[in-house]
């Protein structure tokens, strides 16, 4: 089961909900844990080169219509901690496609 309380856009929308029973019978509903995905499972469509100051979700935002969509530039270039990927200007940050949908070079 999955959870409806987050937008489409979330990073948590296919996280599935679990549940877990206490002994005094009280449920606790909860999150399963979500896994970064292989940043190689992205099509790559641009990069973008990061400038002085810059956050990621400004990035985001110019690049997908959508500031709330940084997780994804930070799934697709494995980022752990994803205030990293803008702490360096001049870096190289891939934008890609949605995971699971292919680019012309998978095709």
């Amino acid at each position: 089961m999955t959870s409806d309380k987050f937008p489409p856009n979330s990073r948590y929308h296919d996280v599935e909900v679990m549940k877990l029973e206490l002994p005094d019978g009280r449920t606790i509903a909860y999150l399963r844990r979500r896994i970064v995905p292989d940043a190689s499972r992205f099509s790559t469509v641009r990069e973008h080169i990061v400038r002085s100051g810059e956050r990621l979700d400004q990035i985001a935002a110019a690049a997908l219509g959508d500031p709330e969509q940084f997780w994804r530039i930070a799934d697709a270039n494995g980022a752990r901690a994803p205030e990293e990927l803008t702490d360096t200007a001049g870096r190289r940050l891939r934008i890609t496609l949605p995971a699971g949908i292919p680019g012309a070079e998978d095709i």
